[in-house]
This record gives structure tokens, sequence and C-alpha cells, in this order.
């Protein structure tokens, strides 16, 4: 079995920072979005905006460990940290009011984690 390593340098120092955060701060949400990020390929998460509208209330933090895409519509502002958002996505959320963040970003905001849901 050959064992195979993430090559994009990106994502592999977000999950570092991610581990140490977790470790840092005393809480495990961090470590688990960096499980969720390390998974493979074909496991890789992408949300589209409808969920999001549809399982997050008003101004609620939420996690996508993954890239959030555009279809659908969004109703009401939220916080939404991703790996990544499509252009249409990242227009959709902030013409709500809302924000788009890196997880990096999110981080240095929300050291602890509290009050976040995860979403996949």
């Amino acid at each position: 079995m050959k064992i195979r390593k993430k090559t994009n340098p990106v994502l592999t120092d977000l999950i570092d920072k991610l581990i140490l955060k977790s470790r840092e701060e005393g809480v495990q949400i961090w470590r688990d979005v960096a499980k969720r990020l390390n998974r493979p390929t074909r496991q890789k998460v992408a949300v589209n905006i409808s969920k999001l509208n549809r399982y997050v209330r008003e101004n609620e933090l939420v996690i996508v460990p993954g890239k959030v895409l555009g279809s659908g519509t969004i109703e009401h502002p939220i916080t939404v940290s991703s790996f990544g958002f499509s252009e249409l996505a990242y227009d959709k959320i902030t013409n709500a009011k809302g924000r788009c963040l890196t997880i990096e970003e999110f981080m240095g905001e929300n050291p602890k984690g509290s009050g976040v849901k995860i979403i996949q």
C-alpha cells in the first residue's frame, strides 16, 4: 500500500496550523477541521449556498472544510469560513451582508472556536 501525501503546500500548511492551534488552545474543533481537510480528494466537501441558507440561522458562524459553491440563494447574513469560495458564492454571501473568511482569518478572530457549526 502506497502512502500518499497532500501536494498542495497551502493546504498542508493550513492543516499544520490547525493542529498547532488545537494544541495551544486546548480545543478539539481545529483538530476536527484538520482531519476533514486531510481526507482524500474524492471525499472533499463542496457545499452549496442553498444548504447554508437551509441549515444556518442569521448571524451564525460556520466552517466549511472544503469549498463553498454558488448554487442557490441566501436570504440572511452569516459568517462563513472555508478553504475556498467560488466567485458566485462569495458575491452572494457578501451581497446578503454576510462575511467570507479564510480558515486562518477565522482562527485569528475566534481562537477557541466557540459557537461554530461545521457544515459538510
